[in-house]
């Protein structure tokens, strides 16, 4: 039966960099992007969660690759293209997905260092990474073929705030802004630039707050009455890199089960 509808949701051919892959929302996404046909880089910082997800994907029958990364690293950075375009093909999805929370009052002695590395990884290296791949994203095939796409993990937290937690708050807020200037950039092109904000997942991050303590927050200022699953977020994040995703950008899009939507 020929199809009515005129835009690809496929993904194959195409390969695609998840930073913060080792675990969580990143390893949901990455398995996920395979599973739609996609060629993956698994990046993180982690090693042995690297070779498990890596090993995870091509154990499956997929094409991916491991990338042992320190983000807050500009060199790292800037040579971790040339080997994914070596390994993978050039890159045609940018997932900037890591991320630390380094909670931290003002008044600390260490605030200023807490500060520096949190915008270093959560915000400097998502727009480093971006401009690493940006030869790649922009080409003339791809835009043929729907355009290239970026989506930036924030947070609720760059949508509201929690005290002592001022880094963390302020960079996921800039990702925001990040995001917003550079759909604006890339708005002739094809690329397309958009935001997801996740709000309480059960992640790493998360994994030390107490699950009576979650259950209460949940019932509290989640109208899902629950903390999200990694693949929830997942599952928003793969569908804003799809060919046919190709009007939606400068999207700042929460998957925090009507939290933010809520007034109390």
């Amino acid at each position: 039966m020929t199809r009515l509808s005129k835009l690809s949701r496929s993904l194959v051919g195409r390969t695609a960099i998840v930073t913060g892959a080792a675990s969580g929302m990143g390893r949901a996404t990455a398995h996920l992007l395979a599973d739609e046909g996609a060629r993956v880089a698994v990046v993180d910082v982690n090693v042995e969660g690297v070779d498990k997800v890596t090993a995870e994907l091509t154990g499956a029958g997929y094409q991916a690759c491991g990338y042992v990364v320190d983000l807050s690293a500009a060199a790292q950075i800037e040579s971790l293209v040339p080997r994914i375009r070596a390994e993978l093909g050039p890159i045609d999805i940018v997932i900037n997905n890591a991320g630390v929370s380094v909670p931290s009052r003002l008044t600390d002695a260490a605030w200023e260092d807490a500060w520096a590395f949190t915008f270093e990884v959560n915000l400097t290296a998502q727009a480093r990474l971006i401009r690493a791949c940006h030869e790649d994203l922009i080409r003339a095939d791809l835009s043929s073929r729907g355009g290239g796409r970026i989506v930036n993990i924030a947070s609720t937290e760059g949508l509201g705030a929690t005290k002592f937690m001022s880094p963390y708050t302020a960079s996921k807020t800039a990702v925001i802004g990040l995001t917003r200037s550079l759909a604006l950039e890339y708005g002739e092109t094809g690329v397309t630039v958009n935001c997801i904000c996740p709000g309480p997942i059960r992640t790493g991050m998360t994994a030390d707050i107490a699950d009576e303590d979650k259950a209460k927050f949940a019932r509290r200022r989640v109208p899902k009455r629950r903390y999200g699953d990694p693949e929830e977020v997942a599952q928003i994040t793969v569908s804003l890199v799809l060919p046919a995703s190709s009007y939606l950008n400068g999207a700042v899009i929460p998957v925090d089960g009507g939290m933010m939507a809520q007034n109390t």
